[in-house]
């Protein structure tokens, strides 16, 4: 699916005002010190203009919507390497002397 998109926060810069959670309460909710908790992390996009609301108001910028990578978008695992059978060091070694 293209567009995707994720809510993040940064915790380090987070004061715990809960604002995203009045903007935003279908994604955010507040622990009981007062600082957001994300459940689903992904923005449907009938709630990316309150998630955008939302990281607008926030007074020290520690909320974000990030683009998430498509599948295809994503670099591939690295492949192993094929064995390549008949260079066996055992045939450079001196056997018998």
């Amino acid at each position: 699916m293209t567009g995707d998109r994720t809510l993040r926060i940064d915790r380090a810069a987070c004061t715990g005002r809960g604002l995203c959670a009045e903007l935003l309460p279908e994604l955010i909710a507040l622990d009981e010190w007062g600082y957001p908790v994300v459940g689903q992390p992904a923005v449907p996009p009938r709630l990316r203009a309150h998630a955008r609301r939302a990281v607008a108001a926030c007074p020290v910028l520690a909320l974000r919507v990030d683009r998430s990578p498509r599948d295809e978008d994503r670099p591939a695992p690295p492949r192993p390497r094929p064995r390549q059978y008949g260079t066996d060091d055992a045939d450079d070694a001196d056997i018998g002397t």
